[in-house]
């Protein structure tokens, strides 16, 4: 059978990107394999997230694009999946006529069968139907992981809190968990291709197991934790109202664990929590992050932040701005607040206007720019250990090859700092990728670190 090729555009979180590489896998029985381009694709996918409003036109308008390719190439096979796939459904054909197949976020598993029904027959098809389980393929001969040294792994799917904003229950469903003997074994063969570190995703990791009865999330992390050969736990997202003492103890006991938490707030005003849903106030917040930097002093602590949500006023800016002092974030995900389809907040009234949204938004980053600033320079000077994960993306393709200690490397710590360095002159090793590496820090900026190799 003739090797046909795959192009997938991916927009949106890290979980597009995981099921992303699930759809890879899944066509592997049908011989598509990554296209050398797009110009070069067989089979286009897009896959789209609905979460804001700037990622839905971005894939539409990519979308729109290809109909030009379609028009050179009539047998280009086109599909739309994900969250915008999962919420427009047969709008999106009636809209592009050119798209062969729409499948939501629980179709992965039936979309080989989809594609050679489309093959065969050449009619269109739109499944958006949802269920109760997450599909499994393990190892599939032929695929070809990334060569990454990290990797996401998806341990569930699905969100039942229903904040006033969000769209994820409606688009990606109810809770519900993977097996953690599947977990295990699926991170056990990214270490086996050389993967050194994973990030666990989840809508609320918190929640992980409680309606299947599996393990509690810090029990799978413990058992990921003694998985040989991997150096490096991380996971997102965790929910402050959910964040328990299991979980922040953690942090102290389990050597591969990063020490740092992603852990969105949203808001700093108690009335605006209210108002999305939030279920837990902004003093309950503080509190978990004492409790956080009690078990262990030097995590690190990100979070997201939404300006602009219907009758936010000047003063509940203001009350989020002053958590932001108090709690010290590390570093914010801000964005402004856009209305999406199905959600209540996009009936509330008091709408703020776009403009003030825009200033707000400036303010805050920043404003949060100062504290960012001020958690790396207490790092100038200091040594820390760095998983490698290639060349920078600011190194110079003209760089002299024949004077490694020019060239210039990345990586993070611990903390999710992300580190750029050059190597020590006289070191014997020539490849650092996946390799940890002590780096002592001469530089800082507001969002990465300068070192060279101790």
């Amino acid at each position: 059978m003739d090797t046909k090729n795959l192009y997938i555009n991916t927009i949106g979180c890290q979980m597009n990107v995981y099921d992303s590489e699930q759809i890879a896998k899944a066509l592997i029985p049908l011989n598509y394999r990554a296209a050398p381009s797009l110009e070069d694709a067989d089979l286009v996918i897009v896959n789209t997230c609905s979460i804001r409003e700037k990622a839905e036109q971005k894939a539409f308008s990519f979308l729109g694009r290809l109909s030009r390719l379609k028009r050179k190439k009539p047998g280009l096979i086109i599909g739309v999946g994900g969250c915008v796939a999962q919420q427009e459904g047969k709008k999106i054909v009636k809209r592009m006529p050119h798209i062969d197949i729409v499948f939501g976020t629980h179709a992965i598993g039936r979309l080989p069968l989809h594609i050679k029904n489309i093959e065969l027959k050449r009619y269109r098809i739109v499944d958006i139907e949802m269920s109760e389980k997450i599909d499994e393929f393990g190892h599939i001969d032929g695929f070809q992981q990334n060569k990454n040294v990290t990797s996401f792994v998806t341990i569930m799917q699905g969100c039942e809190n229903f904040c006033t904003y969000c769209v994820v229950p409606y688009v990606r469903g109810i809770e519900i968990s993977r097996n953690p003997e599947n977990i295990i074994k699926e991170i056990r063969h990214l270490v086996d291709s050389g993967v050194r570190e994973v990030t666990l995703l989840g809508q609320n990791v918190n929640s992980y197991g409680k309606k299947e009865k599996h393990c509690s999330f810090p029990e799978l992390l413990a058992r990921v934790n003694e998985i040989d050969g991997l150096a490096r736990i991380r996971f997102t997202t965790s929910h402050p109202k959910d964040l328990s003492e299991d979980l922040m103890h953690a942090f102290k006991d389990m050597d591969k664990l990063c020490r740092h938490i992603h852990l969105p707030v949203q808001s700093g005003s108690n009335r605006v929590l209210k108002k999305m849903n939030r279920k837990y106030t902004g003093e309950l917040y503080l509190e978990k992050v004492e409790r956080l930097r009690n078990f262990c002093p030097e995590i690190a602590i990100t979070s997201d932040i939404i300006v602009g949500f219907p009758g936010e006023t000047d003063a509940d800016f203001v009350e989020t701005l002053d958590l932001i002092e108090k709690v010290g974030f590390d570093g914010l995900f801000a964005f402004m607040y856009s209305d999406r389809p199905k959600v209540p907040a996009t009936a509330f009234p008091d709408k703020v206007s776009k403009r003030e949204k825009k200033e707000r938004l400036q303010t805050l980053l920043d404003f949060q720019d100062r504290f960012a600033i001020k958690k790396n320079v207490e790092l100038l000077g200091k040594n820390e250990s760095v998983l490698v994960e290639g060349f920078s993306k600011k190194y110079s393709k003209n760089a002299d090859r024949s004077m490694p200690e020019n060239i210039q490397w990345t990586g993070r710590t611990s903390t999710n700092k992300s580190v750029n360095f050059v190597r020590r002159k006289g070191s014997v090793l020539k490849n650092y990728t996946g390799k940890m590496v002590d780096i002592k820090i001469e530089k800082v900026l507001a969002h990465s670190l300068l070192g060279k190799q101790c």
